[in-house]
């Protein structure tokens, strides 16, 4: 397998397409409600796709936060399932953690749905501390595990 880490780019708005024919399929369940385009329209230049040849096969969507100046959030991650074993997520979460730094970001932040175990564990192997699920985070009946790690 190519080094995946030469294969980072920033996003750009057109990736929109192809994120949206595969998320569904990696996370197995209907997902795609939760990256509505304004993701990539308004914060590609923080956002990384990952390709293998012609082939996405990995994304962040992510952004510095504008109301809270020392912080960083990572929206959405995606990793094809071939790759996974790669370390692709950790390589892309690293490079966020860059942009965040140099934009002077001192915390990221992330959520992820409590029954997302897989999730979890990957934050917290990523040394973020996690919360407690919050009841109605995204709404009545929709609670999620947030996270948060200073950088």
């Amino acid at each position: 397998m190519p080094d995946l880490t030469r294969s980072l780019r920033a996003a750009t708005p057109a990736d929109y397409d192809a994120i949206t024919a595969v998320v569904d399929e990696w996370w197995g369940r209907p997902v795609l409600p939760a990256l509505p385009r304004l993701f990539l329209d308004h914060f590609h230049r923080t956002s990384l796709i990952a390709e293998q040849g012609d082939e996405m096969v990995g994304f962040l969507v992510g952004f510095m936060s504008p109301s809270l100046p020392g912080e960083a959030y990572i929206h959405f991650v995606g990793v094809a399932p071939e790759v996974r074993a790669s370390h692709l997520g950790r390589v892309m979460y690293e490079r966020f953690f860059d942009l965040a730094r140099a934009d002077g970001r001192h915390v990221v932040r992330a959520i992820t749905s409590p029954v997302n175990a897989a999730s979890v564990a990957f934050h917290r192997r990523m040394g973020f501390a996690a919360g407690d699920p919050v009841d109605g985070y995204h709404g009545p009946g929709r609670s999620m595990v947030t996270f948060v790690r200073e950088i």
